[in-house]
């Protein structure tokens, strides 16, 4: 294991849930204070970051935090230091303390925040409920003499290449024969300079999705043993693997007074709001963590009996009414479910890359209301 320092952190982490698949244009993620060029040891993972947040990163040794919600959402006119936010800014620098943000690509990415609620609720068969990215997949065909195969196959697993859904270090191969004449200047690994050669070799075919497509080209040239590999790369017409918010699943049918109760029980809230027939009975789920206000009419042709989001306006629970969409709000503050789902994460991501880090979850509540 090796020390690290903060951009390789944050490579590890965007390897999982890259900026490119945010949901939002202009959404203010990535480093909001401070800078990643500094050795890293500790990390603390938190939904917001306040002065409280602060200061227990300070306790803990933490040289960076990850925070879902962006510190600065808005861009600031200037930065007064006898003001909260500025106050706040002032702490981190003169702390050392980096600050990156990961909003709405946490949301998005698969394990994210939409992930561990719907994990939470125990839904079964869950899908994407708004799709917001297709990621381009591509088909590498490679030749390959067949003493060699094994070799490559596996350096173009650990690549990336062969992931199709619940499977990795998926190939199709097929046996042939290659043939080709070394000319004058070539360094040929089988076969001599100016003669004709034969030699059985197989082609291996691998799936590739877009944000892999370098690193597979990179580890295929540098572990194949020829000069110069015959390849092809095929954009693929199948659908493109799709990501984006929220998720719909099914639970075992209940009344919709049970699942509030079981909303409550599991996502650890005293309160939820709830709108619609608490007789009525419930079976496809769909959640949106945060705010969910403008994905109803998303939810409804989903087929969701019931939708549960966060910030539910009073119109728009009329809305919801209506369409016959039964509602459970818990809150905003449900998505600190992130903070041990990025712990235990990046705690494996970086133990595959040998890469020595401690994360550790906020302890604090940031949930400014109160149930009385």
């Amino acid at each position: 294991m090796k020390q690290t320092n903060g951009q390789q952190i944050i490579q590890i982490f965007e390897s999982w849930s890259p900026k490119k698949i945010a949901a939002k244009d202009g959404d203010p993620i990535g480093l909001a204070i401070g800078t990643l060029n500094k050795p890293v040891s500790n990390v603390l993972v938190t939904l917001d970051v306040n002065e409280a947040v602060v200061d227990e990163a300070i306790e803990n040794g933490c040289e960076l935090i990850i925070a879902h919600h962006p510190p600065i959402f808005r861009k600031l006119a200037n930065i007064r230091t006898d003001l909260p936010k500025g106050k706040l800014i002032e702490k981190c620098i003169k702390n050392d303390i980096a600050v990156y943000a990961a909003h709405t690509n946490l949301d998005v990415a698969e394990g994210g925040v939409n992930d561990l609620l719907a994990d939470a609720l125990q839904l079964k068969n869950c899908e994407v409920l708004v799709p917001t990215f297709a990621e381009k997949m591509y088909k590498l065909a490679v030749y390959v003499p067949v003493d060699h195969a094994e070799m490559l196959r596996q350096a173009l697993a650990g690549a990336g290449a062969g992931q199709i859904g619940d499977y990795d270090s998926c190939s199709y191969t097929v046996t042939g024969e290659g043939r080709y004449r070394a000319l004058d200047g070539a360094h040929p690994f089988l076969g001599e300079v100016g003669k004709l050669h034969t030699e059985p070799e197989v082609k291996i075919e691998v799936v590739v999705a877009e944000s892999s497509k370098n690193k597979v080209l990179r580890a295929m040239l540098n572990h194949h043993p020829y000069e110069e590999p015959a390849y092809d790369l095929f954009v693929l017409e199948t659908p493109a693997k799709e990501m984006g918010l929220g998720r719909i699943g099914t639970v075992a049918t209940m009344s919709l007074k049970e699942f509030a109760e079981h909303v409550k029980k599991t996502l650890n809230v005293p309160k939820v709001r709830v709108v619609g027939d608490l007789n009525s009975m419930i079976k496809k789920v769909a959640v949106l963590g945060g705010d969910g206000n403008k994905y109803i009419y998303d939810a409804k042709r989903a087929g969701a009996d019931v939708f549960v989001t966060g910030d539910m306006y009073f119109h728009v629970a009329q809305d919801a009414e209506s369409l016959g969409l039964h509602i459970v709000d818990p809150g905003h503050h449900v998505e600190s479910v992130m903070k041990v789902g990025v712990v235990e994460k990046m705690t494996k991501l970086c133990a595959h890359h040998k890469v020595e880090c401690v994360f550790i979850p906020s302890k604090l509540s940031t949930e400014p209301f109160q149930f009385i």
